[in-house]
């Protein structure tokens, strides 16, 4: 949700909890001003119909509401000496209306001529029901206006006053430290966005020089350490011809040299999940994966052949994605590899590959290692000497680079291994 979108929501909840109390606290209100108002009416008619009856003797005999709506009634002065004046609430039969109306009452007690008479003085009322009706639908129409203006507010002005953020967040989506990208700042008034592109350009500035001593660091790292581990291996190698070496130091020089050329693998390994995740293979092309497994599998061929295992392929179409082809090779070059390096001798090796994925199964000694992390660093399955333990997390690391999905599982005593193009 967007951030306009979402105060508006935080807008929309606390002015319908705030009209809802407004609304009743205003139908009170009004209520006490209306029957107020009313009360002083009947005061005021009360006060004018007694004068008019100290001069106009038949007013003092009216039993029954007529249209006047009022009625005097001679009283007992020892049942009423104390009477105060009563307002009440009654209906009446209206005539216009064919119905039962609210209406207000009066009754208070004067005297006249040494005689108490008792007055009841009445007028029409606003009906209850219709009142909460016109209140609920006026509110209702208030709400609705309320939120409509505060939506085309944040259409029309707030969404002018983000523009500074909407501008670097769609330039933050894009960029990219390895092509060196330049942020285009819009010259803004508020304070708070000001700090924001600052701050923003502060933090590239950092991760830019970051980037580039790293860059430089791995490539600085594979040129002096490479070179050194060469030479090493190559005065090892000449050693060897030394015929005068006896069997303990020619055991203890072909250990040596081992130990040598498995460090120069996992430096080799080391500087390529580096070099990934730093995003430093940004070429891409269309790769046709079918062309790429055909020639992992004859590259793989005689390592298979050794093992006794066979390679089979099965593919529909041509495939093709938008990938880096050296890193395409490693990827698929790495599953096949740990396939035939754990396979079971005499096994078959099934590869398929369709638009969706790449699934390999081979048969192995090895149980199931759903429950192990086979995907991270160093992890080895079982005791190959020679593994580094970082081919599946180098698969893996590219897979995410493609946007791909790299799973495993274990089914009837294979081994699953599925690439999932995204």
């Amino acid at each position: 949700m967007k951030l306009l979108n979402y105060t508006s929501t935080y807008f929309s909840i606390i002015l319908l909890v705030l009209i809802s109390i407004w609304a009743v606290v205003f139908y009170y209100a009004m209520f006490v001003e209306i029957y107020d108002s009313i009360d002083d009416g009947l005061e005021h008619r009360k006060m004018l119909l007694i004068a008019r009856a100290s001069k106009d003797l038949s007013l003092l005999d009216k039993p029954q509401f007529d249209e006047y709506l009022f009625t005097i009634n001679r009283v007992d002065y020892n049942n009423h000496r104390i009477f105060k004046d009563t307002y009440k609430d009654s209906v009446m039969y209206m005539v216009n209306e064919e119905d039962y109306e609210p209406v207000r009452l009066l009754e208070s007690v004067f005297k006249n001529d040494e005689e108490y008479y008792k007055i009841v003085v009445m007028t029409s009322m606003v009906e209850e029901d219709d009142q909460i009706n016109n209140l609920l639908k006026y509110t209702i129409l208030l709400y609705a206006s309320l939120i409509a203006s505060i939506l085309l507010l944040n259409n029309l002005f707030l969404r002018r006053i983000w523009q500074p953020f909407y501008k670097i967040l769609d330039q933050l989506k894009d960029y990219q430290l390895e092509k060196k990208d330049t942020i285009h700042y819009k010259t803004t008034k508020i304070e708070e966005f000001a700090l924001l592109n600052e701050s923003i350009e502060k933090l590239l500035n950092r991760a830019q020089k970051s980037y580039s001593n790293q860059k430089q660091f791995i490539e600085n790292a594979s040129h002096e350490l490479q070179t050194p581990l060469a030479i090493a291996i190559n005065k090892l190698e000449l050693l060897f011809e030394d015929e005068s070496l006896s069997e303990r130091q020619a055991e203890q020089l072909q250990q040596t040299l081992e130990n040598l050329e498995r460090l120069t693998r996992l430096n080799r390994s080391l500087l390529l999940i580096s070099k990934i995740e730093n995003n430093q293979f940004p070429s891409r092309e269309n790769v046709n994966f079918q062309d790429i497994l055909e020639q992992i599998i004859s590259d793989f061929s005689e390592m298979a052949a050794h093992k006794n295992l066979r390679l089979i392929l099965d593919t529909q179409q041509k495939i093709i994605k938008n990938t880096n082809i050296d890193l395409t090779y490693i990827l698929f070059s790495n599953l096949i590899k740990n396939a035939i390096s754990h396979g079971q001798p005499g096994s078959v090796i099934s590869m398929r590959l369709t638009n969706k994925n790449f699934i390999i199964n081979n048969y192995s000694q090895t149980d199931s290692l759903q429950n192990k992390p086979i995907f991270e660093r160093f992890h080895k399955i079982g005791d190959h000497v020679n593994s580094t333990g970082l081919g599946l997390s180098i698969a893996q690391s590219i897979a995410e680079k493609f946007g791909f999905n790299l799973e495993y599982r274990f089914l009837d005593g294979q081994h699953i291994f599925t690439v999932n193009f995204k």
